[in-house]
């Protein structure tokens, strides 16, 4: 990446220093010391030509709001992740390092800003026939019951977190449970320490990823000042969608239909020529691949027959997997239940969302957009 001085990055973009000093603070111009004089600051080129780009091609705000809803420019501050440089970012950290060691009660933790209580309450037995079944009735109680987020302080908020994230690993699993989650769901799936790890690390990868749908769901609903509860249902029940969570579990089926193909390349092969959708391969964010897929496949080591799978969608779509395929890889290399794709990422996910339904709060403004009205 090429960096050029104050004089010049001013000189370029044709502003006061206040604005480029502002242009950094908001995240729109990255900079750094300078390595022959500290004292002085170097601004990065490629940001200095899309921000060229965005004033010389000034729009119209309402055209602005529109692109934003679609992997546009930003709609709202926060301190929780951020994609940056191909790299996911959670609380300053990359996740990557996150995952090499760190639990999901760690990264919670990290997200909420407040450490675990000495014990957490025990709750009711989970009922449903499903884990998705059992996450959607526990939080539905909850819901009910517990007291609202508005004009709660920070900690009363986290300690609500605590217990909410143990009745959803309980809902999740079925079996009430103590103990660090990914030990819980390695005890239900008889996993051996190995796969004990891997589940963790899937988990860690999968908390939080800036504004995704559900993530926006559960702020919407935490500007309203509903119950924490309430925020992560709404979260819960963006997720369900076919195209967010649940694209794992389609993932998971086309490499069922992959693995059991004759020729894995052949298949793979028509699947492309026919224009069908390849779950879980590329991300908008991540034009060089999702880094979350590559430390869990790096990680996994997939077996020869789910590595070929791979490898042949590799070849056919000229794409790099996303974090959907690399958790229909672990499912089927751990030999774990169908749920699990949609167990890890909503267990993962709920520390995100719990993060980010307590950074609105914070911030105590309602969310409510306004829509171009295009009837008669």
């Amino acid at each position: 990446m090429d960096w050029i001085p104050v004089e010049d990055a001013l000189s370029r973009l044709g502003v006061q220093r206040q604005t480029l000093y502002a242009y950094v603070s908001r995240g729109l111009l990255r900079a750094r010391a300078d390595g022959e004089d500290p004292r002085r600051s170097l601004y990065a080129v490629a940001d200095i030509a899309r921000l060229k780009g965005r004033r010389r091609g000034a729009r119209r705000r309402s055209e602005v709001a529109a692109g934003a809803i679609a992997w546009g420019e930003p709609v709202l501050e926060s301190a929780i992740s951020t994609v940056r440089d191909g790299q996911l970012i959670i609380r300053g950290r990359s996740v990557d390092d996150l995952a090499k060691r760190a639990t999901l009660e760690d990264v919670a933790s990290l997200l909420w800003q407040a450490e675990p209580p000495a014990a957490i309450a025990s709750s009711a037995r989970p009922e449903g026939d499903t884990a998705k079944a059992r996450a959607f009735a526990m939080l539905a109680r909850r819901a009910g019951s517990d007291a609202p987020s508005l004009g709660r302080s920070p900690a009363a908020l986290a300690a609500d977190a605590w217990p909410i994230l143990s009745d959803f690993a309980d809902a999740l699993t079925g079996k009430p449970a103590r103990g660090p989650v990914h030990e819980r769901l390695a005890r239900v799936w008889r996993l051996d320490a190995r796969g004990a790890h891997l589940i963790r690390r899937a988990m860690v990868l999968m908390s939080d990823h800036e504004l995704n749908p559900s993530t926006f769901a559960v702020r919407i609903a935490a500007s309203t000042g509903a119950p924490l509860a309430a925020c992560a249902l709404a979260g819960l029940s963006t997720l369900a969608g076919p195209l967010h969570g649940e694209a794992a579990a389609r993932a998971l089926a086309q490499m069922d239909m992959l693995l059991a193909a004759k020729d894995p390349a052949a298949e793979a092969r028509a699947m492309v020529a026919r224009g069908e959708s390849i779950a879980g391969w590329s991300h908008p964010l991540y034009p060089d691949g999702d880094p979350r897929a590559a430390d869990l496949l790096a990680a996994l080591k997939p077996k020869a027959a789910i590595a070929r799978v791979l490898h042949v969608l590799r070849t056919e779509t000229g794409d790099q997997p996303n974090c959907d395929a690399a958790l229909a890889a672990l499912t089927r290399d751990l030999k774990l239940p169908d749920e699990a794709p949609f167990t890890l990422f909503a267990l993962g996910r709920l520390t995100g969302w719990l993060a980010h339904a307590m950074e609105q709060r914070a911030n105590g403004r309602i969310i409510r957009p306004r829509a171009r009205y295009t009837g008669t």
